[in-house]
């Protein structure tokens, strides 16, 4: 782990910057750009490009701030079934929260939200009043009648024409989501129809999708790694088909795009009353990612490791029934595509031979033996395994400040009196069986510490050296070990052991 930079941001955005203002300029009139991916916080980004930023997409957005308006689409179905965004842990909808807040904090107001294919579901109904409550425009689009086989319906005013048209006075407006399927693509057609059905012709539609990078090649290790990433939802790459017969050259794009172009293509030409200019789906993108590569074998090294990552989670999804075997399976199979095994990520093996190290975690959990390593900036690994007194993500977080720090190992970081009265709290108070301190309860026994015992005040400080770093446990962490190593922005992967016989863990 070297911290090497192998993306060029400030590229990057003068490249975007330049596409998306020529794809406005081309129109001359109203841009509606479909941006998919995270808008905020894009960490798959940050991990298979080394160097990106993950907010640089806000960071472009607010290069254009002058000229655009910004839509949020949420599928009604994601907020009634509670879809988790995985990186925070959090549900799409409280995601969708989190992002107005974020934009606003970035100097960007959302023009509205639009909940899409609502039919009257009780939780999007909540989340739609909350919205209007605290001053938010929210929009209603039902499922578009007729789609995807009846043109003449749907490019009518019972298909497009019954949704709610959003006005904007500016030239370009970003249609963005928490997630896939989120109805941005339906919701830039529907007011591509509205614009065009009050004599406003010179609207237009384009894509900003990061992954695939269509100018690299097919099985280059960064679309492989998006292919992991999105196996849950059965996305590959294939070269788009439409691009190579039009223009004689080779551009990746992903199946889902290639499928429904020709519909696409038809829609739009329908819409618009003449013949659309695109002639592949690879033409309505405007990424430029893939110029902004400063060291491509770097990227593929970065992106390998990825794929190792997807591995694991979708093995611990799995686990506990977030997963289909097929998900799995297929990642094993992109893995093998590049002679990969787990054990290629540096800090697996280190932890499983903490683990054997470890001496249990007392009454009630024998023979549960629970390891965990991680890798430092330098490259330093450093290992820590479960106890009666902490988890093994608590005991190698504390070993790798104490090292970062240049503590020495017999100096405790956590009196005997603090670490007591947590314990006390637990099962005295609060009932709970165990005992030992998982990573968030032992940040702040830390804190407490820290006020009184210099050692863990310069252990403190040193938190924030961990970010960005990988670890890796052998067992799926618990609620507390997990919150606290995504606050600390450490990358974990882990072995889809349960740390414990209990079915309820809190």
């Amino acid at each position: 782990m070297t911290g090497h930079c192998a993306f060029d941001n400030e590229q990057y955005i003068q490249e975007q910057s330049r596409e998306i203002l020529g794809r406005l300029e081309r129109f001359n009139g109203r841009l509606y750009l479909e941006f998919g991916g995270k808008l905020l916080f894009d960490y798959h980004a940050a991990r298979v490009l080394p160097g990106y930023d993950s907010n640089i997409k806000i960071r472009l957005l607010q290069h254009l701030r002058d000229k655009l308006d910004l839509l949020l689409c949420i599928y009604a179905g994601d907020i009634e079934q509670k879809k988790i965004r995985g990186d925070f842990g959090i549900t799409y909808e409280s995601d969708a929260l989190k992002l107005i807040d974020d934009l606003r904090q970035y100097g960007i107001d959302v023009l509205g939200v639009v909940i899409t294919r609502f039919e009257g579901q009780p939780t999007a109904q909540i989340f739609k009043n909350k919205l209007e409550r605290r001053g938010i425009p929210v929009y209603t689009h039902r499922y578009t009648k007729g789609y995807p086989t009846d043109i003449d319906l749907i490019v009518s005013d019972e298909g497009y024409g019954a949704n709610e048209y959003i006005p904007s006075d500016k030239p370009l407006v970003v249609v963005t989501g928490p997630g896939p399927g989120s109805g941005k693509l339906a919701t830039c057609l529907s007011q591509l129809y509205h614009d065009y059905r009050r004599g406003e012709k010179r609207s237009g539609y384009a894509k900003f999708e990061t992954f695939p990078i269509w100018n690299l090649p097919l099985k280059h290790p960064v679309n492989v790694a998006y292919e992991a990433a999105t196996a849950d939802i059965l996305d590959f790459n294939i070269i788009d088909p439409f691009h190579l017969e039009a223009y004689g050259e080779k551009a990746v794009n992903y199946n889902r795009d290639v499928d429904a172009f020709p519909l696409l293509h038809r829609i739009m030409e329908r819409i618009t009353g003449g013949e659309s200019f695109y002639k592949s789906p690879t033409d309505m993108g405007v990424n430029r990612a893939g110029f902004a590569i400063l060291d491509d074998e770097a990227t593929k090294e970065a992106a390998k490791q990825e794929l190792i990552r997807r591995h694991f989670r979708y093995r611990c999804e799995f686990a506990m029934g977030f997963a289909e075997l097929e998900t799995t399976q297929r990642v094993e199979l992109l893995m093998r595509d590049f002679q990969l095994t787990p054990e290629h990520r540096r800090v697996v093996e280190p932890a499983r031979q903490a683990a054997r190290q470890a001496p249990g975690q007392g009454k009630g959990d024998e023979g549960i033996f629970c390891g965990a390593a991680i890798e430092l900036r330098d490259g330093t690994i450093i290992t820590g395994n479960n106890s009666p007194l902490l988890h093994s993500a608590a005991s190698v977080v504390l070993h790798a400040l104490k090292h970062l720090a240049g503590i020495p190992d017999p100096i405790d970081l956590l009196p005997g009196y603090v670490t007591d009265a947590v314990r006390n709290l637990k099962t005295g108070i609060l009932k709970e069986k165990s005992i030992s301190l998982d990573l968030e309860e032992t940040l702040i026994a830390l804190s407490i510490s820290s006020t009184t015992n210099p050692a863990a005040q310069l252990a403190l400080e040193r938190l924030q050296d961990l970010r960005d770093c990988e670890a890796h446990m052998t067992h799926i962490p618990t609620p507390g070990d997990q919150g606290g190593l995504r606050s600390l922005g450490i990358h974990l992967t882990s072995d889809p052991n349960f740390s414990t016989k209990d079915l309820f863990v809190t």
